[in-house]
């Protein structure tokens, strides 16, 4: 993408002052007549106009990213100003050279900041080039601009503007152009270009908005808090999800003229807040940047409620009676209706029905907001013995609920049991509060057993399930005990309603009710519904991951029941638990190359006192991703392998790791050039020649191998290979001079001692001591052939004494040239043939002569070449790997290199026959000499 763009804002008009060199373009024809009038007008014009020009300002508009390194060009000044173009040969040279010209009395141009400012932070300007370049601070578009004001405003040399109805976000420059023939006020705008370097930001963590039970289906409540991006354009938020709808929301975006968004929540099914009151659910922002940026926060949807429930009784109609002995204030009777609205909408009133008799209502007074009816006065004689209490159940807006309460009044000739209480254990109201797990046999109350005509046997009994007895406190008469007869817990059952019965013999019996209450205690420790809770998740995950919502479970009520949550210890730093929702989120990319399990723990805490907690375990396994390129275990490779390697054998291996697991970690490697001399086996990545290589045909190969690994997409790398291949001794020496044993060379009998006669020239293909070439004479023939000798370094021939007049003739010299290769040296023989004489009066006579086949004997004498001792030492030590990799070749190998000595020796036999018939070869020696064994000698190779 463009980083960095310019355009340049000329003025209006362009002064000659300025532009001398195209204030006028004459004609060829014309120019030489009209020159002296374009120098007048130019004097008396030019002048004024220069002055004019200088009140014109020229801008300059440049664009480039926030977030730049340093060093990047922003535009030449020069160049955009048109300075370079459009001055003259003369300043054209000042401004391409302004060294030379400053030395021939011009001025070059400067280009300087009007003043200091915010332009050393953010650009830096090359006063004689006129470039301007990022510095070393780097530019941050919110950091310069979100705070700026709203319009562009030039302060000394720079100033930063920002415009509120767009996102442009300007650095302002004055920049100088000096030297005051060439003077330019110039006015830089550099606008800064937003990138997707902030991810969208609610400002609260929690959000909540509330919504009534009874809103209709597409109904759209604003959320407040919008997530905020610092970004502008496509980088700021662009839309906002749910994590769960839960089946009855959904969320819309609006955006209004000043282009911000707003959540919008949408009911999409009917709420009602008794079957579920709140609803929570994770809200994401997300921006259009690329890759798009997340921010999410906690949105809790409170269900409001509305007086859409009225008081309901349990049942129609409740007996009760009354002796007509008991006294002002006895509680006859309860009435309890019940609302599922909350607060107001759940206020209930009770009140009599107008149908109540006024006689009834006097006799029993009703509490209208406990519902319990109480004797208000004494029963008389003429009571009617039975009475219809209609009560009625009022709520706001309701219709009222209706119970009837029939009370019979028992008239008594004698007077019944009485039972007085007194509790040991709280009571408020007549209810008993109880700790739950109380040990068994915690005293409640004490309850004394009374006869008020005093002749009556009164027996005494507990009417009721639970855990309590009822038992007579010895030694005491009609003293009875109620105790628990085990622990009771809260969570099996939290109240208990008894009574305690007394009954005389004649049949009268009273009844008092006790109501146990029990209290709660932290008795429960949070349960996790697993306790190991398996994950994963993608390497290379966005930050702030979501991973999983914990759950716990606490079977205690209120506050105790309230469950909270936290990492372990052996958390590592970059995972966030929220404390109240659970919510399990990573703050950071993971990677798997890196680790690949993580295990710790997490904890559920309760609010009791003390707390209790429990554990689990979260085992997360990163899942790999194809983000790891084959790499090679060097950067390249080197392989040094001995001419004529046979074919398909091992040269080295290349090894090749890959960070990825599973089909993203598989490698296959291939040669990318060469391939139809090299092959590579993918699995084991073994190195192999198709063909043997010959050093002296090319001494080393350059290959490029490519690892490709199996992710989609593919990944890939390469390495260099180079295989140096090692000489051995298999190429004899090759003799150049004399051409043919058919040659010959005139010595005259005058020579003198010491002289040079010819030489034998030889040259071999292989390389180091292999092509080291020693010459010896290992046959003569004439005359006196003891008077030539041969130097075993040159090749030189000399006389080595004077020529007797018995010396005349033909002088045969078999010449062996041997190199000292290693393990046997390979030879060649060259017959040189010197014929003393003055002339050379019949050369039919010499040439057959040299057709007869000599019977030379063979000197077994070896040529002797001084070599330095230090020489030999380094030969010596040179040849131990050598000696070390021949002591492991197998039986195979030496059994192929023996068989490629016997077929040379073949070919090399059939050669000689055919230079025999020639007389171009070497002349044979009647069988004393083995051409086979004297060329060529079996080498064994090796792999080294």
């Amino acid at each position: 993408s463009l980083l960095v763009q310019a355009v340049s804002l000329r003025p209006a008009t362009w002064h000659p002052c300025l532009d001398m060199g195209h204030l006028h373009r004459p004609s060829s024809r014309t120019s030489h007549r009209n020159l002296p009038h374009v120098f007048l007008l130019f004097l008396f014009v030019g002048p004024f106009n220069c002055l004019a020009s200088y009140s014109r300002a020229t801008e300059l508009l440049y664009s480039l990213n926030e977030g730049l390194p340093a060093g990047v060009l922003i535009g030449s000044l020069a160049e955009d100003l048109r300075l370079l173009p459009r001055a003259s040969g003369r300043q054209n040279q000042q401004l391409l050279h302004p060294e030379r010209t400053a030395s021939e009395g011009n001025p070059p141009l400067s280009f300087s900041l009007a003043s200091g400012g915010l332009s050393g932070q953010y650009v830096t300007l090359n006063n004689r080039s006129g470039e301007l370049h990022t510095s070393a601070q780097e530019i941050d578009r919110e950091a310069l601009c979100l705070d700026g004001g709203g319009g562009a405003a030039w302060a000394g040399s720079t100033s930063i503007a920002s415009s509120p109805s767009s996102d442009s976000c300007l650095l302002l420059l004055d920049v100088l152009v000096l030297p005051q023939e060439y003077f330019r006020f110039v006015k830089v705008k550099i606008a800064i270009r937003d990138i997707n370097d902030n991810a969208p930001q609610f400002p609260i963590s929690e959000i909540s908005v509330w919504v009534p039970e009874n809103s209709p289906v597409n109904t759209r409540l604003a959320i407040e808090h919008p997530a905020v991006d610092p970004d502008v354009g496509i980088n700021g938020v662009q839309t906002y999800r749910l994590l769960d709808y839960h089946g009855m929301f959904t969320l819309d975006v609006e955006e209004n003229e000043n282009g911000e968004r707003t959540p919008y929540l949408i009911v999409m099914g009917a709420l009602d807040r008794e079957t579920q009151d709140q609803y929570v659910s994770i809200i994401i922002a997300e921006d259009g940047g690329s890759p798009p940026l997340l921010g999410s926060a906690t949105l809790t949807i409170g269900i409001s409620d509305i007086n859409d429930n009225c008081p309901l009784f349990i049942d129609s109609q409740i007996n009760v009676t009354v002796y007509g002995n008991a006294t002002v204030g006895t509680p006859v009777a309860t009435v309890q209706a019940v609302d599922r609205d909350l607060g107001t909408n759940a206020q209930i009133t009770y009140s009599y029905s107008q149908k109540v008799p006024q006689e009834t209502k006097d006799l029993f007074h009703l509490d209208e907001v406990t519902g319990v009816i109480k004797l208000s006065s004494k029963i008389g004689g003429s009571v009617l013995q039975t009475h219809k209490l209609t009560i009625l159940a009022n709520g706001p807006g309701c219709i009222p609920a209706v119970i009837t309460a029939l009370v019979s009044i028992i008239k008594v000739v004698f007077r019944p049991p009485e039972i007085v209480p007194r509790y040991i254990a709280n009571e408020v109201d007549g209810v008993v509060y109880l700790k739950e797990l109380e040990p068994v046999n915690t005293p409640i109350a004490f309850f004394t057993i009374r006869d008020p005509e005093g002749k009556y046997k009164i027996n005494c009994f507990l009417d009721g399930e639970g855990p309590f007895r009822l038992a007579p406190y010895k030694p005491y008469n009609n003293e009875y005990l109620l105790e628990t007869t085990k622990p009771m817990d809260y969570e099996v059952q939290s109240f208990y309603e008894i009574a305690v019965v007394a009954w005389n013999s004649e049949g009268f019996h009273v009844k008092r009710i006790i109501k146990v209450q029990l209290l709660d205690d932290n008795d429960n420790a949070p349960v996790f519904l697993q306790p190991l809770i398996e994950l994963t998740i993608e390497e290379n995950n966005a930050p702030n991951a979501f991973l999983t919502k914990l759950y716990a479970t606490d079977a205690d009520s209120g506050e105790m029941g309230r469950v909270s949550y936290f990492l372990g210890p052996d958390a590592p730093s970059y995972f966030s638990l929220d404390s109240v929702t659970g919510i399990l989120t990573v703050s950071t990319q993971l990677d798997r190359e890196e680790k690949e399990k993580y295990r710790y723990t997490v904890r559920a805490v309760d609010c009791g006192t003390p707390p209790r907690e429990s554990v689990a375990t979260v085992a997360l396994t990163v899942l790999d991703k194809n983000d790891n390129s084959p790499r090679f275990i060097n950067k390249d490779f080197s392989f040094f392998v001995p001419e004529n390697f046979p074919g398909y054998g091992e040269i080295g291996v290349i090894s090749v790791t890959d960070a990825d697991a599973g089909r993203n970690g598989w490698v296959a490697l291939s040669v990318m050039n060469q391939s139809d001399i090299f092959v590579i086996d993918t699995g084991k990545g073994m190195l192999r020649a198709k063909v043997s290589l010959d050093r002296e045909q090319q001494s080393s190969y350059t290959l490029w191998v490519e690892a490709v690994d199996g992710g989609e997409p593919a990944l890939s790398s390469t390495t260099k290979i180079t295989i140096l291949l090692l000489d051995i001794n298999d190429n004899p020496p090759l003799v150049l001079f004399p051409q043919s044993n058919m040659s010959y060379l005139l010595v005259l009998p005058s020579t003198l001692p010491g002289s040079p006669v010819t030489e034998v020239y030889a040259v071999d293909k292989d390389t180091g001591m292999n092509a080291v070439i020693a010459y010896s004479i290992i046959g003569r023939r004439g005359p006196r052939p003891e008077s030539f000798r041969i130097d075993p370094k040159t090749g030189n021939i000399t006389l080595e004494e004077a020529l007797l007049q018995t010396d005349y003739g033909l002088h045969r010299l078999l010449v062996k040239v041997s190199d000292h290769g290693y393990p046997e040296p390979l030879h060649s023989t060259v017959m040189v043939n010197l014929f003393v004489n003055d002339t050379v009066s019949n050369e039919s006579y010499i040439e057959s002569l040299l057709r007869k086949e000599p019977e030379i004997n063979i000197e077994e004498k070896e040529p002797q070449i001084s070599i330095e001792p230090t020489h030999r030492k380094v030969e010596s030590m040179s040849c131990m790997p050598t000696l070390v990799a021949l002591s492991v070749i197998s039986l195979g190998s030496i059994t192929l290199v023996t068989g490629m000595g016997i077929y040379i020796c073949l070919r090399k036999g059939k050669k000689h026959h055919r230079e025999d018939d020639n007389l171009e070869v070497q002349i044979p020696l009647k069988g004393k000499i083995d051409l086979c064994m004297r060329e060529r000698k079996p080498v064994d190779i090796s792999n080294i």
